[in-house]
């Protein structure tokens, strides 16, 4: 008899077993509503700290992250809180191209990581931040927390709504894609950065993105 090599022993018995008898493999691995609330919420908070981190040390970072730091330098506002003030437009953009359910994902977890992010400086009092420490823990938690949000249907907005688009729709690499708008945030970011802080921020942004090259690929990982 010839050996099935087109599907694991593991989902075979989990599609067939009991009342799960007749129901498709797919639906099967898809998240429910509370472990997508759940996701969320750790997401969310990974990325605020991340940012609070980053912020402390005085870098900047790639994507959203980077923009609402690089923005917190210049005006008197949190990075969490202009991090959902400047991705207002972005919204609009993922109900068009990614759904009203990412859409919706995304600002929940745009509003968590603004609350989370006045939350974290309460929880945590620190006089400074040792700047490589910030960019590769800072950089691995957000790239961590991004990899949470978009592996249940949401994103942080921003060159992220763009890269994880163009991975759905075309394959594309999300962290590779990412980089693209990552090299023009930190390019901005000498405006205001000297060039040792700079370069420690692109750090940061190789952190992030380095773990979105790993973790998350098309076709890895079917759980949405």
């Amino acid at each position: 008899m010839q050996q099935r090599t087109d599907i694991s022993p593991a989902i075979d018995e989990c599609a067939t077993d009991g009342a799960a008898e007749h129901t498709p493999v797919r639906d099967l691995m898809r998240h429910s509503l509370a472990e997508d609330c759940y996701a969320i919420v750790i997401g969310s908070s990974m990325i605020a700290f991340a940012v609070v981190l980053l912020h402390k040390a005085g870098l900047v970072t790639g994507g959203m992250a980077g923009v609402a730091l690089l923005a917190s330098y210049l005006v008197p506002l949190p990075a969490t809180t202009l991090f959902i003030v400047i991705n207002i437009p972005f919204f609009f953009l993922a109900a068009r191209f990614m759904g009203r359910s990412f859409a919706l994902k995304t600002l929940l977890a745009n509003v968590a990581i603004m609350v989370l992010g006045m939350v974290v400086p309460w929880g945590i009092v620190t006089d400074s931040v040792n700047p490589l420490f910030a960019a590769l823990i800072g950089g691995w938690m957000a790239g961590l927390g991004i990899l949470s949000l978009a592996r249940h249907g949401a994103g942080v907005g921003g060159s992220g709504i763009v890269a994880l688009a163009l991975m759905k729709t075309k394959g594309w690499n999300a962290g590779r894609t990412q980089m693209i708008g990552d090299a023009a945030i930190l390019t901005a970011s000498l405006v205001t950065l000297d060039w040792m802080p700079f370069l420690i921020s692109v750090l940061s942004a190789l952190a992030i993105n380095s773990i979105l090259m790993v973790n998350h690929r098309p076709g890895r990982y079917v759980g949405y």
